[in-house]
Order: structure tokens, then sequence, then C-alpha cells
């Protein structure tokens, strides 16, 4: 399973909401875990890896799996507390972090590996990364949301990312 990297054009698509839950489904987040993992990451989206679907994986490494979720067909439906910044990366954008600001908790709404529907409130390192993650599957990028001074300073590394980026993509024949 390959990560995709800015420039390819999957990564700007609004995914496609995801009606079957079968043992495909399964295999493709237990690779996808498997790959995040990998790259040390703590989040990976089913665009960020080919599949233009809404459902995201997570952990953000808290004790007894707690932080480890399957999110597919995702709804954030409130934004709750002040806006913190808090530096980012991305799997599909290596070697820039950044600061983002985003709201330190929100109430969201999706449905697990079986279909059924799970309603809760996250906050702080978990609001974090279903936001990021949410983001993906709308083709929005974290580093969308960079002041443009910011964006001027880190210019030049993406335009170098986005252009591997459209050669990997083409390389796998989904442009």
């Amino acid at each position: 399973m390959e990560v995709r990297i800015i420039g390819d054009p999957i990564l700007r698509k609004r995914a496609k909401k995801v009606v079957e839950f079968n043992s495909k489904l399964k295999e493709i987040i237990n690779d996808m875990f498997s790959t995040m993992y990998l790259y040390d990451g703590v989040g990976l989206a089913a665009p960020q890896v080919g599949i233009s679907l809404r459902f995201f994986i997570m952990d953000s490494r808290e004790d007894n799996d707690k932080g480890k979720k399957i999110v597919i067909n995702p709804e954030i439906n409130e934004f709750l507390g002040e806006n913190v910044l808090y530096e980012e990366g991305c799997l599909s954008i290596p070697d820039i972090f950044e600061n983002i600001e985003r709201p330190e908790g929100i109430k969201v709404r999706y449905q697990d590996i079986d279909g059924n529907f799970i309603e809760e409130e996250l906050h702080g390192y978990q609001a974090r990364i279903f936001q990021h993650e949410f983001d993906h599957l709308e083709g929005i990028l974290f580093t969308d949301k960079l002041p443009i001074i910011k964006k001027t300073m880190v210019k030049k590394d993406l335009i170098k990312l986005i252009e591997k980026g459209k050669k990997r993509a083409l390389e796998l024949g989904d442009v």
C-alpha cells in the first residue's frame, strides 16, 4: 500500500460515501493500519492510499487502544472550545511541519467497521487528528490552512513535492 503525495489529484477530490461494509473493507483497513504504523503516523485517510471513499483510521497512541479508531462516513456536528495552534505534519506532505489552528474539541458522528453509528465528543489530540483526517475526505490538506506568509516560506518545498506527487500518480495510472 503506497501513500500518495501532494500533487496526486486523488488528494484533492471529495471522497464518496462508503456503502459496503464487508471483508474487503476490513482488509483495506488492516493494510492501512500497517502502512500508518510503518511511517509512524497517527492517522491515515483512504484517499491517501488511492481510495476515494469516506473513511480513515487514527491512533493517538493512548493506553488500552482508547485512541485507536476506524472512522467511516464521518460528520463533524459541532466545534467546541477555543481554537488552538499545534504543529501538524502529514504522510502525504513529508518533512513539512507547521502550526495549524483548529478547534480544541468536536462532536462527531461516524460508523464503525460493522456500520454501527457512533456519536462522541473528542478533545485535544484526538480532536486534532480527527479534523486533519476529515479534511482529507474533503480534498483539503493541512497546508491549505497556513497563513499566506507561512505558505510562502514552504512554497519551494511544496512545489518539489507536488511535482513528485503528480509524476507518481501518472506512474500509478490514476490520472
